[in-house]
């Protein structure tokens, strides 16, 4: 059971709205010790079976914080080349702009896709 985003955001209930920008607004609780993930798991483990939308929006933060762990990582190990450094600070930048969006999309029930995103979970 997926979310139709053809749907009006009308249909969409205010109680999954606020759920789901939770799953991206919850990411910022941890994100600073690298945990980034946690918020939106919880959402996704709580809700995401209750509600497609809440589901979609919850994996997309998942899979977002995910691959931002991973990027930080290979930024930290190419530091050492100073390339590193350039790269963490477009990924803040990538990474407060992008939740943001996506919890601005989440409360008027749309979908939101984030950017350079590895789909780990479905």
């Amino acid at each position: 059971m997926t979310y139709d985003p053809s749907a009006s955001s009308a249909l969409v209930p205010a109680d999954d709205r606020n759920w789901a920008v939770g799953a991206h607004l919850s990411a910022f609780l941890a994100a600073y010790i690298a945990l980034g993930f946690l918020g939106p798991l919880v959402v996704l483990l709580v809700r995401g079976d209750r509600s497609p939308f809440v589901r979609q929006h919850a994996v997309e933060a998942l899979n977002f914080n995910l691959t931002v762990l991973i990027y930080i990582a290979i930024s930290v190990i190419l530091a050492i080349l100073l390339i590193g450094l350039v790269m963490l600070l477009a990924l803040g930048i990538l990474y407060v702009v992008a939740v943001i969006i996506g919890a601005v999309r989440a409360s008027s029930g749309e979908m939101f896709r984030y950017p350079l995103t590895i789909r780990f979970v479905k």
